[in-house]
């Protein structure tokens, strides 16, 4: 354990998180897992958890079904962690036959298609400036739930602490992906987020203000923002302003 945090605490990126993750975890059996971290503030996110930070070692046709069309909407898994924190059982959080009609079926097939019998859900509650996270820990095929129960009294609160620990290193860490923004993005966004106008961002970066107003165009776009503000509030959420890198000190 003591090892384990010692490496969490000297990771700089989230693949580094994620790969001693996914190492540590298996040795307790369990060898998928997949981590979703919201960006939306409040109790739950709208939707469930649409708009989800997605990290897992399961297949893409897997969370493409799942999380991609929905499936997950059909479970009390999405209900409950949208109100919940703790641990929760595979078949409680997916049992056989949830859903209505054709989309019960289709969850039955996925979860079979990929061995997905037994394991744990755990959900981390609200870790402000992000919304609510999940995991999901998947047992090695072969394993029963009562296989997984015995290691969980055993070592669930090890575990639950564990991850506990990958959630909050992961939401302290920039998060790449669609939501990368570019060094000057980045300078822009910030000095929006200071309370800086357009002609003053544009004087300390020796920018035209056109320059600025397209810098701050291309952000929102690529933050999915419909406003500055908004776009200023997610770059925060995700880690992506306010970090060492962003040189906001060089000299003009």
């Amino acid at each position: 354990m003591i090892d384990y945090i010692e490496k969490l605490l000297a990771a700089e990126t989230v693949d580094e998180v994620w790969e001693q993750h996914l190492a540590r975890m298996e040795t307790f059996g369990f060898d998928r897992v997949l981590y979703g971290l919201s960006f939306e503030l409040g109790e739950a996110p709208r939707g469930g958890f649409d708009g989800l930070f997605l990290l897992t070692n399961l297949p893409q046709a897997f969370t493409a079904g799942f999380i991609g069309d929905g499936l997950y909407r059909e479970t009390p898994l999405a209900r409950w962690a949208a109100r919940e924190t703790g641990a929760l059982a595979w078949p409680e959080a997916i049992p056989p036959g949830t859903g209505a009609g054709g989309r019960s079926r289709a969850l039955d097939d996925l979860t079979r298609r990929f061995g997905l019998s037994a394991g744990y859900a755990l959900s981390f509650g609200v870790t402000p400036p992000c919304g609510r996270s999940l995991g999901l820990l998947i047992a090695k095929r072969g394993l029963s739930q009562t296989d997984v129960d015995e290691v969980w009294a055993a070592h669930g609160r090890v575990i639950t602490l564990m991850n506990r620990a990958a959630h909050l290193k992961i939401a302290a860490l920039p998060r790449a992906g669609a939501h990368r923004l570019t060094p000057r993005q980045r300078e822009v966004l910030q000095l929006v987020g200071s309370g800086h106008t357009m002609p003053e961002i544009a004087r300390r970066l020796n920018l035209q203000v056109v320059t600025v107003e397209k810098h701050l165009r291309l952000a929102r776009e690529l933050l999915g923002a419909e406003t500055s503000a908004e776009a200023v509030l997610k770059a925060a959420v995700t880690h992506h302003i306010y970090v060492p890198d962003a040189s906001l000190d060089r000299q003009h």
